[in-house]
């Protein structure tokens, strides 16, 4: 199993940023991919970001454009970042760090996003 600690969450204006960090237990070497997922009362969790281990990166076409997802290379542990920009109130939900590793899948317990004026 993969521990995963999300961190950076918190309350915005519309148009801001917030960055999200995801600090994984296992070095990026023993993880094929790690991705950030959201989630709103009442609906399922939803995709927005992932990163390969070879450095591909995929977008839901909501997000492309306003968010980044990368990987601090400078880290033995995996860590991932997710830098969101050009905030919206659509944005609002609890953001999961994800990774699919040869343990399986492992979850984060969830980062609250709050866009709001």
């Amino acid at each position: 199993q993969v521990q995963l600690v999300e961190s950076g969450g918190g309350l915005v204006q519309p148009g801001g940023s917030l960055r999200l960090s995801c600090a994984a237990s296992k070095s990026r070497f023993s993880i094929n991919v790690m991705s950030w997922y959201r989630q709103t009362p009442g609906n399922e969790r939803e995709f927005v970001a992932g990163i390969y281990a070879n450095g591909q990166v995929k977008y839901a076409d909501s997000v492309k454009g306003r968010f980044t997802v990368s990987r601090d290379n400078a880290k033995i542990l995996n860590t991932v970042n997710l830098q969101m920009n050009g905030l919206k109130p659509e944005d609002t939900a609890v953001y999961y760090c994800n990774a699919q590793s040869a343990w399986g899948a492992s979850w984060g317990q969830g980062t609250q996003v709050t866009v709001s004026s």
